[in-house]
């Protein structure tokens, strides 16, 4: 398609050409009969030279007139220079100001994240934000991908339904003609038939959770990524979830080095994580959580909190001796890293006040219980890799879980716990096929029978061995990207006390 202009991310393949920008005012600098005016399209970061004797008197005044935010079209020459944002700036020869932005209210200064919540359609054209929706842009292009190349065909699930697929006290009731209905939780039952149909489906689409929450795990709307494999069982559906994984982290690696960069992520650490899962019976997971090793590891990474902490503080108590004296370039950067310290700070005391609770917890787990936040950031401290936890206490997991043959205490699940404490990204396993058993179970918690009906149909006609599996799309966002908030992972973030913007 033709355009009368050219996009930032193209600038290469225009250099020593006029050509055209359309975008917003990112940031100004300024000196004597010049603006370095950083703009923004979208598509990246350029920088643009206009300069007062080389310009008409229009387009002086609106390089001049313009703000942040401002919508400006740039005309000029693409010029290679290694220094600048992509490598490559503008010469600007034209200069036209679209509209004039008045009081934007994200300035370059530290906000708080409330505020920064409050002003989200405003806060997505900043570089953290647009690094991170372009990283979720591509992880799912590789989950589409990767299930496509496996002859997977993408179905939909309902988002109104009648029933409860995880349980009851976290549905959303909603009016429907004078019905109660309720917003999805989970796709996976309707994939279910939908497998027997097609043989292997995945669905992509929002989920609800009326938790009332506020970790930093969870949303009460999110996408989840279900596939459902007919004739798979929980090995193979393992090595479905781990495949996956891994393809994500590669196309992440190789496609999102400028979003990774702007994010801080650590790179290493996802090559590193790019290996082998190890596969941990859940009776496994319990004793190393409950561990010799695990307590030394808190302990340790306890008192080197303090020791950050202390060092951090002295550091900052320096910068404030040496502030009056300073230059105003040395002020800049004093100012720059005391943000810095003070974000490091809270990082040390938040671990100084989870370190203690999750050894506590760690000390009194039980077999049998079903594993914590906490608990999952422990075990995965002893990993580079996601690990798979399978074999679960099957009183801890769904009714349609199908129980272990050597082990009727266990359900055939499995949950994929990511490193670096971001806990559990995938929950799955292998379904009960047996129809008399899941007439029991769902007796058993209390769930209407009629509700049902269509779901028993599966196993009353040509019922066979499947397995499946759900990935929620933001907290697999926050693990390879290294964010710390999963309201940070989605365009508009629905928590519990948060409903715009």
């Amino acid at each position: 398609m033709q355009h009368d202009f050219v996009y930032i991310r193209d600038l290469a393949s225009h250099d020593g050409q006029i050509v055209t920008l359309k975008g917003w005012l990112y940031n100004k600098r300024s000196s004597k009969g010049l603006h370095f005016l950083i703009l923004r399209d979208g598509t990246g970061l350029a920088q643009c030279v206009i300069t007062e004797q080389e310009v008409g008197t229009v387009s002086w005044a609106a390089a001049e007139d313009a703000t942040q935010e401002s919508s400006l079209v740039l005309k000029g020459l693409v010029r290679k220079d290694d220094r600048q944002i992509g490598g490559y700036e503008l010469v600007v020869h034209e200069a036209v100001l679209m509209q004039r932005a008045e009081g934007y209210p994200i300035t370059p200064k530290d906000h708080g994240i409330e505020f920064l919540m409050d002003q989200r359609h405003l806060w997505l054209r900043s570089q953290r934000p647009w690094a991170t929706m372009r990283l979720r842009n591509n992880i799912i292009m590789s989950i589409h991908h990767y299930f496509q190349e496996q002859g997977f065909i993408q179905m939909d699930a309902p988002i109104f339904t009648g029933n409860a697929v995880e349980g009851t006290s976290t549905l959303f009731e909603v009016d429907y003609f004078d019905e109660k209905a309720y917003l999805t939780q989970s796709g996976q039952l309707y994939g279910e038939a939908m497998a027997m149909a097609l043989g292997k489906i995945y669905t992509f689409g929002p989920t609800f959770r009326a938790e009332k929450s506020k970790t930093r795990r969870h949303l009460t709307e999110f996408w989840m990524i279900e596939p459902e494999m007919a004739f798979y069982d929980l090995a193979m559906n393992m090595d479905m979830a781990e495949g996956l994984l891994r393809r994500i982290l590669r196309d992440a690696r190789t496609n999102c080095g400028t979003e990774l960069d702007i994010l801080g992520r650590d790179v290493a650490l996802l090559e590193k994580a790019d290996a082998p899962f190890p596969r941990i019976h859940y009776s496994d997971a319990v004793d190393l959580l409950k561990s010799n090793k695990s307590m030394e590891m808190l302990d340790g990474e306890l008192e080197a909190a303090f020791d950050e902490e202390k060092n951090l503080r002295s550091e900052l108590a320096e910068i404030k001796k040496n502030y009056g004296s300073a230059k105003k370039w040395e002020k800049k950067k004093f100012d720059a890293r005391e943000i810095e310290i003070n974000q490091l700070l809270e990082d040390c005391a938040e671990r100084q006040r989870n370190l203690p609770k999750w050894k506590a917890s760690a000390i009194a787990f039980e077999w049998g219980n079903d594993l914590g936040g906490s608990d999952e950031t422990v075990l995965t401290k002893h990993f580079d890799t996601p690990i798979m936890v399978h074999r679960y206490p099957a009183a801890v997991k769904a009714f349609y879980m199908k129980r272990d043959p050597e082990d009727d205490r266990l359900a055939l699940g499995v949950d994929v716990l990511a490193p670096e404490g971001y806990g559990e990204i995938i929950g799955g396993g292998e379904r009960a096929t047996d129809l008399q058993f899941l007439l029991d179970q769902i007796r058993a918690h209390g769930l209407p029978e009629s509700a049902f009906s269509w779901y028993l149909d599966l196993r009353r006609f040509g019922s066979v061995p499947h397995s499946g599996f759900g990935l929620g799309l933001e907290r697999t966002i926050c693990w390879v990207g290294g964010l710390k908030h999963v309201r940070e992972a989605i365009p508009f973030a629905r928590l519990m006390s948060r409903l715009s913007p």
